[in-house]
């Protein structure tokens, strides 16, 4: 059975980094970024769109566990939007099935719950957050203390409302994860020898 690893996180945790060292560590495939690629060419939507769908709460729907919904969007842009969680769902499975892998968010801990992955959440607060974008120049690097605070909590919102509405779980809560990682002033590079060790003694 493929060993896989899943990595929840918060925007600014240094998550996508750890899984991407993580992967290098233990030799195993790395997926994050990819994953919005493939959903762009199996759906013919773009990049873009798919990210923005993936990084944000879809509109005002009640959960998909209900059954019906009674949404606020038009039957297009609900049909869309289960098209790109559909292509989501199967790209993973797929790329799960093939080698042992880190995946990075995409409700992969709920997608690929029948294997039994080893589901990461990483987190810091909001002062070591609002450093390492400053440091890696991530996106909203250019933003005041105060805008680049509020575009933090506004990805994390969209990410919470995504991973609630399609697993029916909370995101980051304790239950639905195997280690809650606290990152902060934590060199992610130190780390992740040391999870590395655990995974493989797992």
């Amino acid at each position: 059975m493929k060993k896989i690893i899943t990595v929840g996180r918060e925007f600014g945790s240094g998550g996508r980094e750890l899984g991407r060292r993580l992967a290098e560590e233990l030799g195993f495939e790395y997926y994050d970024k990819e994953i919005v690629s493939e959903i762009a060419k199996k759906t013919s939507l773009s990049e873009g769109y798919v990210k923005s769908v993936l990084e944000s709460k879809p509109h005002q729907l009640y959960p998909i566990t209900i059954g019906r919904t009674m949404a606020i969007v038009g039957d297009y842009q609900f049909s869309q939007l289960q098209t790109v969680y559909q292509a989501q769902d199967s790209i993973i499975k797929d790329l799960a099935s093939k080698s042992d892998c880190v995946i990075v968010g995409r409700c992969a801990d709920y997608i690929l719950r029948e294997h039994d992955p080893y589901r990461i959440f990483v987190y810091a607060d909001m002062e070591s957050r609002l450093r390492r974008c400053r440091e890696r120049a991530v996106e909203g690097e250019d933003l005041s203390e105060k805008a680049l605070k509020q575009h933090i909590q506004d990805i994390d919102k969209g990410r919470a409302k995504y991973y609630d509405f399609y697993t029916g779980q909370k995101w980051g809560a304790k239950e639905n994860y195997d280690l809650l990682l606290n990152t902060t002033d934590r060199d992610i590079k130190n780390l992740v020898p040391h999870l590395a060790n655990l995974i493989r003694n797992m």
